[in-house]
């Protein structure tokens, strides 16, 4: 086993444990943020080139259903206020099932046997690096051109939103309400199926918290994008590290490639975290989430707007 291999299985092993353990204890939360930042990095690495990954298509296929069986569990613990992306069944998923997944995900290297349940990989979208993404671009105006014609029932069916519950109250703690009302593009009406991804990342571009899907948009008006949607931040104001960013991804299906693509991304800072409406600017893609090399997506004055609501005990 190499050493970077060595040390990811560490890594998930340390998160799969946190997670069922939050899980047995009763802090839901918790065990779902636990669960989905494991899922969405088994779900990339599955997805992963074969000369950039350190398992075998066969062990990627594993590591995909585990991601599977944790956002499951996940849904299963959020009830009714998630839809979900999946449609399999999520009602007899329970901890112990799950607790069959830990020594398959400790042992992938030489687990040989047939995966304990019928689930298939998930997501149904391809997941693409920024790199990836980038080298895919250079068809972007002749393709952004024409992006309006066809029929939108033609194309296979995407996720609906993924949006989670407010966090319940704690005495002397803030929680943030976030509304998305709306964006900034010239191109808007030209945007197929687009929806915002909220993450909260800190300096190192690590998820503090679960990460978060807008439904598709309300309307498209003139150069606005309109989605009218509250974000519930999944962690108190207070105990964001430092340095954290809340980011905002504009995505859209393109038909021609047959994906869903970044188009532009945002981002907030924790001094930002004031009541009332706040208007951000927008940057090119790939997302940055470090804050390194940023570069504005036009000289235009089309921005983000948002609305904060603070709730403090």
């Amino acid at each position: 086993m190499s050493e970077a291999a060595r040390s990811l299985l560490q890594r998930w092993g340390a998160s799969f444990r946190k997670g069922t353990d939050f899980d047995s204890w009763g802090q839901l939360v918790e065990a779902i943020d636990e669960y989905q930042i494991l899922a969405r990095h088994l779900q990339k690495e599955a997805q992963s080139q074969p000369n950039n990954s350190e398992f075998t298509e066969d062990q990627k296929k594993t590591l995909a259903k585990i991601a599977t069986c944790l956002e499951l569990r996940s849904a299963a613990l959020q009830g009714p206020f998630r839809k979900q992306e999946s449609t399999q069944s999520q009602e007899e998923f329970k901890l112990e099932d799950l607790k069959k997944l830990e020594p398959i995900l400790k042992n992938i290297l030489s687990y040989n046997k047939e995966f304990p349940f019928d689930v298939q990989p998930v997501p149904p979208r391809k997941i693409l690096a920024p790199g990836e993404e980038e080298d895919l671009e250079f068809e972007e105006d002749e393709e952004e051109g024409g992006a309006g014609a066809g029929s939108p029932d033609a194309f296979p069916a995407r996720i609906p939103g993924t949006l989670l519950p407010r966090l319940p109250s704690e005495p002397g703690m803030t929680l943030l309400t976030i509304k998305i009302e709306k964006i900034g593009l010239k191109d808007a009406g030209q945007c197929i199926d687009p929806y915002i991804t909220v993450s909260v990342k800190d300096l190192n571009g690590i998820d503090l918290t679960p990460v978060q899907d807008t439904p598709v948009a309300s309307r498209k008006e003139d150069t606005y994008v309109h989605f009218n949607v509250d974000i519930e931040i999944q962690k108190h104001v207070e105990k964001l590290t430092k340095g954290a960013a809340i980011f905002f991804e504009f995505k859209h299906y393109k038909p021609k490639k047959r994906f869903t693509s970044t188009k532009c991304f945002a981002f907030m800072e924790m001094d930002e975290i004031k009541p009332g409406p706040i208007v951000i600017e927008l940057y090119k893609k790939p997302t940055d989430f470090k804050r390194k090399k940023l570069q504005l997506l036009t000289k235009k004055p089309l921005y983000l707007h948002l609305h904060q609501t603070l709730h403090k005990e």
